[in-house]
C-alpha cells in the first residue's frame, strides 16, 4: 500500500469538489448552512457527520485508482481526528477502515491494510435469546420450579419421581418463605403444587411432611469475636 503523501494543489481542489456532486440538485447552488438534514438521506454512521459520508460515497467516482487510494487515506486521517489519541492504534485503524467501507456501500475498490468487511457480516443479526416466559402463576417460586414441575409430571411413577416431587415441594416452601418472610403451612404449598402441575401432583399433610422453616431458611450467625478482632485492626 502507498504511503500517505501530501496532496498537490490540484488534488486538494479535487478533494473539495467531490462533495458537491452528491448534493441534491436543488441545493447545489446554495450555502451548506441552508441545507436541512431532514431533506437528505439518513447517515449510515452519524457520528462522522454528513461531509465524511459525502466524501466516502463519492470515492467511487474517482477513476484514477492511485488517486482514489490517496483520497481514501486522507478521509481516514480526517475520521481519526475525532479520537487523536487512538488514531495510530491498530484496532482503531481497523475500525476506521471498516467504517469507511460501510459508509461507501461495501463496493469501494481501494487498497486496505485490513480485510474488507462484507455487508452480510456487518448486517448479520444473531438469533434472539429465549427469555423465560412471563405470566406464571405464583411467580415468587421462580421459573425453574415451573420447569421442574413440568419434568416431574412427565416421569413415570417411581421412587425417583417421588423424591423429585419432594425436593420441588421443599424448594417451593423455601422460596415462599424468602418472599413472604412469614411461616407457611405445608397445605398451602401442596395446594399450589397441585395447581401448577395441572392436578397431576397431589400431596397431603397426612402422608407428606416438608422441612421446617428453621431447616430451610438458615440465619446468618453474627460472630462477635471475629467482628471485635477486625474492629481492632
Amino acid at each position: 500500500m502507498e504511503e500517505i503523501k501530501t496532496l498537490t494543489n490540484e488534488e486538494k481542489q479535487t478533494f473539495k469538489e467531490i462533495i458537491i456532486p452528491l448534493l441534491p440538485e436543488k441545493y447545489r447552488d446554495q450555502s451548506l448552512a441552508l441545507i436541512y438534514n431532514t431533506d437528505l438521506e439518513p447517515l449510515d454512521i452519524p457520528e462522522y457527520g454528513r461531509i465524511i459520508h459525502l466524501m466516502a460515497k463519492n470515492l467511487k467516482n474517482i477513476t484514477d485508482r492511485a488517486l482514489r487510494n490517496r483520497m481514501a487515506q486522507q478521509i481516514i486521517e480526517i475520521m481519526g481526528r475525532k479520537s487523536p489519541h487512538l488514531r495510530d492504534v491498530e484496532d482503531f485503524q481497523h475500525k476506521l477502515w471498516d467504517h469507511l467501507f460501510i459508509i461507501a456501500g461495501f463496493d469501494l475498490d481501494i487498497d486496505s491494510p485490513f480485510e474488507k468487511p462484507t455487508e452480510e457480516k456487518v448486517t448479520f443479526k444473531p438469533t434472539p435469546l429465549e427469555y423465560p416466559q412471563k405470566g406464571y402463576k405464583y411467580r415468587f417460586y421462580g421459573h425453574i420450579i415451573h420447569k421442574l414441575i413440568d419434568v416431574a409430571t412427565r416421569w413415570e411413577e417411581s421412587e425417583l419421581k417421588d423424591l423429585l416431587i419432594k425436593v420441588i415441594a421443599n424448594h417451593m416452601k423455601k422460596n415462599y418463605l424468602n418472599w413472604n418472610k412469614d411461616n407457611v403451612d405445608d397445605a398451602v404449598i401442596f395446594k399450589h403444587l397441585y395447581e401448577l402441575s395441572g392436578g397431576k401432583i397431589q400431596l397431603s399433610t397426612e402422608n407428606d411432611e416438608l422441612l421446617s422453616r428453621e431447616q430451610l431458611v438458615r440465619k446468618k450467625r453474627y460472630h462477635h469475636r471475629n467482628h471485635k478482632k477486625n474492629h481492632r485492626k
